[in-house]
């Protein structure tokens, strides 16, 4: 039988990214918050030191900063068809653990999305009609405009440090940025990152095919900075141990360092780790949530009663205790009814792989996860979709990550895959290479959705999160168009040779991808299509707010951190001066 805790005002679950935000904006209410991560305490030091941190085995092959999926994980199938079954370790997506989330391992890129990504079925009906959507898509907007959002992507951009080139400041389009760009009120708060050899000749390609290259945007100081909350940011250093791996020099916007710590300096604010929440406990009338109950350090049912809910775990966790706990009707995809697991996407790419002869030298060690260059011009709605075939759109980018020792070794097609040729062939291409990669948006469908799996369990014994989805040709269009156009880009670099990288046969759930999760409880203004309102508040449970890439109706050819800032941003603003005030819905249904 659970302990039950004296009542508190706010209970957050997890704390990465948007929970970070949350406590930080509402500590200084004097409410008693409490925060449950189910992870540990993590620190700049000692956790994150150089002696430490550039370990390959520790952060990469062992995941030590991931989710352990001997304890919690989910099913997996193409569709309906088949039988899911468990995914037994990490693969194709890495969903973080501990103080800090995904946040302390992200790559730093920070995209604001486009303005279409906000609007995407308005502006797609209005443009081409109705007819141009594929009967299985499901494409909807999302209840709050790039207008509205504009503000808040400032704010978050402002807390990270983040660095690069605006390319339409106050309207007016800006030579070296994006020209594509929704509207912005202000330049990055630091300079654009160093440029690299791959960076360079990408721009050099894309400029000769006509299209418009700048450099990525990145939550990596490119120098010292100090944001509005009077946190210091290191330079970056450049080592190339970026994405999987904390930041020794705090360059890399973490919540583990900004926003945390000053919730944590409240008196009113708690935060316990190693608490697993289990389930939020609702009311008999299942529209009032009391309490969540969660295990501790020590393996004891917790139960703490509190007024105000927010989720702020991962997406997929954030859709998986939505479906525990009953809050919000789960999707069917037979009837199209419902909406909890409704419009799951992933991501897509398409690219070129480049080698070049030996006086071609890239360094590729020296990177950040955000050293890259890149093109918008298919992105979003820039291009006709009916002249291209398919709907939403790609970036196309080149850059390096950092080449480290275990997991880089680009090899051209033919090479054998082990032996004296193989070392030879890493010898000879390692710094010689670079890849040209179209990152690409995926689109909601009916067919592909989250559930719960009536056959597994995790540890703690309840039903898996089960993930029914696999591509359309949407995607594969999309995917050979990006690949297409890299080939294009690849020619005018004059390579000893190239290979075309294109999506082909089944979404496969083995090789990683990206921790690019979206969708299943997705937000809008019609309560039959969406879990959750414009203010990221459950319809059917007002005081539970659920944040994260979750409420996303679709996945855009951008990576997502950017939004889900801003998002939090504004949910905590309307937290903190509506919802606080007056308890209750913050949108009509």
């Amino acid at each position: 039988m659970a302990t039950k805790l004296k009542p508190v005002d706010i209970v957050i679950v997890g704390l990465g990214w948007t929970g970070g935000i949350m406590a930080k904006e509402l500590a200084d209410t004097g409410l008693r918050i409490v925060a449950l991560e189910r992870g540990i305490q993590r620190d700049t030091d000692p956790d994150f030191v150089s002696v430490t941190k550039d370990d390959e085995v520790r952060y990469v092959r062992r995941n030590e900063l991931m989710q352990d999926v001997t304890k919690e994980t989910i099913t997996f199938r193409n569709n309906t068809s088949q039988t899911a079954l468990p995914m037994r370790r990490l693969g194709s997506f890495l969903p973080g653990d501990g103080v800090g989330g995904a946040g302390v391992h992200w790559a730093g890129i920070t995209w604001r999305w486009m303005e279409w990504d906000h609007e995407a079925y308005t502006r797609t009906v209005d443009r081409y009609g109705k007819s141009i959507i594929p009967a299985d898509m499901q494409l909807q907007d999302w209840g709050v405009t790039y207008a509205e959002l504009e503000p808040y992507y400032e704010k978050f951009e402002m807390l990270c440090g983040t660095s690069g080139k605006a390319g339409n400041l106050n309207g007016k389009i800006v030579e070296g940025g994006n020209p594509f760009e929704g509207l912005r009120k202000s330049e990055y708060p630091t300079e654009p990152l160093v440029r690299t050899q791959a960076n360079l000749l990408f721009e050099k390609a894309a400029r000769e095919r006509g299209l418009h290259p700048f450099p990525q945007p990145s939550s990596t100081a490119s120098q010292p900075y100090t944001n509005p909350d009077g946190i210091d940011f290191g330079q970056c250093h450049y080592c190339g141990f970026c994405e999987q791996f904390g930041c020794e020099a705090n360059a890399k916007a973490s919540p583990h360092f900004t926003v945390i710590p000053l919730a944590k300096k409240n008196p009113n604010f708690e935060l316990r780790t190693r608490s697993r929440v289990l389930k939020i406990n609702l009311d008999s009338t299942g529209k009032k949530a009391v309490s969540v109950t969660y295990l501790d350090a020590r393996g004891n049912e917790i139960e703490q009663p509190a007024d105000l809910i927010i989720l702020s775990a991962y997406q997929l966790s954030n859709v998986h205790l939505m479906l525990l706990s009953g809050i919000g009707q789960p999707y069917d995809p037979a009837t199209g009814q419902g909406v909890v697991g409704r419009g799951y996407t992933y991501t897509n790419s398409g690219g070129a792989t480049l080698y070049f002869d030996e006086n071609t030298h890239m360094n590729p060690f020296m990177a950040t996860g955000g050293t890259s260059s890149v093109c918008d011009d298919f992105n979003g709605d820039v291009y006709d979709f009916a002249e291209l075939g398919f709907i939403g759109g790609h970036q196309l980018s080149a850059g390096h990550q950092g080449a480290r020792p275990i997991g880089y070794h680009p090899t051209p097609k033919g090479t054998p895959k082990w032996g004296s040729e193989w070392k030879a062939a890493v010898a000879r291409s390692y710094n010689h290479t670079m890849g040209i990669g179209g990152s690409g948006a995926v689109m909601a469908y009916k067919q592909n959705y989250l559930d719960l799996d009536p056959t597994y369990k995790d540890a703690f014994g309840r039903p898996l999160l089960r993930m029914t989805f696999d591509y359309t040709e949407n995607e594969y269009k999309m995917s050979n168009h990006a690949a297409d156009v890299a080939v294009e880009m690849a020619k005018t670099l004059n390579p000893k040779s190239f290979t075309r990288n294109t999506k082909s046969g089944p979404y496969s759930i083995v090789p990683y991808q990206s921790t690019h999760n979206m969708g299943g409880a997705l937000m809008g203004t019609d309560r039959s299509t969406s879990a959750l309102n414009q203010y990221l508040q459950s319809w059917d449970v007002p005081n539970v707010f659920v944040l994260g890439a979750t409420s996303f109706s679709h996945n855009s050819g951008k990576n997502p951190t950017g939004p889900v800032g801003a998002l939090a941003l504004w949910a905590a603003d309307a937290v903190k001066n509506r919802y606080l005030k007056n308890p209750g819905p913050l949108a009509p249904s």
